[in-house]
């Protein structure tokens, strides 16, 4: 029984917008928009309630949520949130009204529309807060359906082909995950008193150190089904084909989401299951993931910049941004851990922002390409505004919330692998470079267009959408210390954990503090 307000407060912010989506049904379209806008909203004041009463200073789980599922396997609905949990919450809670209001024109369906959306805030809420590995999975996969009915109903015009790419994709790297749980689950499930589902419970497990195929132990299996999974997600390269066609097709609201939301599932993962599970193989394969993460920054931002399309090119840039976090993983040092986890933060908000961007200029111009613009700066001035500082936040300018993230990542690989970071410092300057041709096609030069000569400025519906995104990319850019203490004293206890003791080989994947001292590094 709950004995305080807030016992229960995990719940809810999961169940309302469940309960926003069984509003939504009885009314027309006109106030189904107002219903889910005011329960994203509402969602959004309970994260600002969570945030507010969080603390900082402890590394356990807070505000506990746990009551009996599935009994004879003592499987629980279980629910509590740390420091590596509670940015992502918050970000998520933000993103919904953001999404609603980037949705606002459209007409078809709109109540299923909305009760998609709102299925979808509740499924990604239960997905950061489970503290069940069941219960985990099973928001993991409840995930998929409302996004798949988002693009495949209400996207563009090859939505069906980008639907079901997205699904096959998803839901096969969700089979391996499934195969890794099971797996635990019936090895080792009932040596902790009983079955359990409890994600700290398999921290503890000893794994057989024989290889047992293709000389890979155990451990190594249980890895790669956790990390193929979540490397779908992220998308690590060469498994993010479905993620351009997944934004491009996808009304604007769902590529928000996607981007915000969804994609940080991955790293998530990673960090939440895939390395404290299993972390002498996170050591073994670490070097490997580094490298594949490099490609994906340098290639993801080498096709963007050989795109004509404005939404196929920020697509391509989440592919490239996403590599840096996935690369602050894999350093294994407090820079490139902190600078992931700020990432995760930063990229929800600034390439959030710019599939906001690009959906309101669809909406007047009904073209996406970078041909069809030029001069806008004379006709949309403060539309302009809006863009170049949102793409200067993706660039990392210093003052910006993706400057610090992305210095972090890059000192933390420099800490742990100089020519790892040296190659992966490239993709800041493709970064900027695609950008910049983004913004001189679209902004600059004469308007050679008759159509854009009339196209409307933002609107306050735009501004109210954009406003609280620029608010907190420039006080993550100039004061970002307040926001880093809310999961500093969380990342530092979880990693030392998870990367502690005899389970972890971390030597095989990093230098010891003598190598570096002996280099002239310092070590984290």
């Amino acid at each position: 029984m709950a004995t305080h307000w807030y016992d229960s407060l995990l719940f809810w912010l999961t169940a309302l917008p469940a309960v926003g989506a069984l509003a939504v049904i009885p009314f027309n379209d006109r106030f189904a928009k107002w219903i889910a806008l005011a329960f994203s909203v509402a969602g959004l004041v309970m994260g600002a309630v969570l945030w507010c009463q969080f603390d900082s200073s402890s590394s356990a789980m807070q505000f506990v949520y746990s009551v009996p599922w599935i009994n004879p396997f003592g499987i629980k609905f279980a629910m509590g949130i740390d420091g590596l949990a509670l940015p992502l919450v918050v970000l998520t809670k933000l993103a919904m009204p953001v999404a609603v209001l980037a949705s606002w024109a459209e007409e078809r369906r709109t109540r299923a529309f909305m009760t998609c959306y709102l299925i979808l805030d509740a499924a990604m809420t239960g997905t950061f807060l489970a503290t069940d590995l069941f219960l985990f999975y099973v928001f993991w996969e409840v995930m998929l359906i409302p996004m798949l009915l988002i693009i495949g109903v209400w996207g563009s015009k090859d939505r069906v082909y980008a639907a079901v790419k997205f699904f096959l994709f998803t839901f096969a790297g969700s089979i391996l995950m499934l195969a890794a749980v099971f797996w635990l689950f019936s090895a080792y499930g009932q040596q902790f008193g009983g079955y359990t589902g409890d994600i700290a419970s398999f921290l503890k497990v000893a794994y057989p150190a024989a290889p047992v195929l293709f000389g890979l132990t155990v451990q190594d299996l249980v890895f790669l089904g956790f990390t193929i999974a979540f490397a779908v997600k992220v998308p690590l390269f060469p498994l993010h084909t479905w993620l351009p066609d997944a934004h491009v097709q996808a009304p604007t609201g769902g590529s928000i989401l996607l981007a915000a939301v969804m994609l940080k599932m991955g790293t998530y993962g990673l960090l939440r299951f895939a390395i404290p599970l299993c972390p002498a193989s996170f050591a073994k394969f670490a070097p490997a993931l580094a490298w594949i993460s490099v490609i994906g920054i340098l290639y993801g931002a080498w096709v963007a910049y050989q795109q004509t399309d404005m939404k196929k090119l920020v697509a391509y840039s989440s592919v490239s941004h996403m590599g840096f976090i996935v690369l602050g993983i894999c350093s294994m040092t407090d820079a490139g851990l902190t600078g992931a986890m700020l990432q995760m933060v930063n990229h929800g908000l600034s390439t959030g922002a710019l599939f906001c961007l690009v959906g309101m200029l669809y909406e007047r111009r009904h073209s996406r390409e970078l041909s069809d613009f030029g001069g806008l700066a004379k006709v949309m001035p403060f539309y302009s505004i809006f863009l170049v500082f949102v793409s200067a936040s993706s660039m990392a300018v210093p003052g910006l919330n993706g400057f610090v993230g992305e210095f972090l990542v890059l000192f933390g690989s420099f800490q742990w692998n100089r020519i790892i970071g040296s190659v992966a410092v490239l993709g800041v300057i493709f970064g900027a470079l695609y950008m910049l041709v983004m913004l001189r096609a679209v902004l600059f030069g004469p308007v050679t267009h008759p159509e854009n000569q009339g196209l409307k400025d933002v609107s306050r519906r735009d501004v109210a959408a954009l406003a609280p995104l620029c608010v907190l990319i420039v006080l993550l850019g100039v004061a970002p210390k307040p926001f880093l203490s809310k999961f500093e004293k969380s990342l530092s206890t979880y990693w030392s954990t998870a990367m502690g003791g005899d389970r972890a080989l971390p030597k095989a994947a990093t230098k010891t503090s003598a190598t570096q001292k002996s280099e002239g590094v310092n070590p984290t």
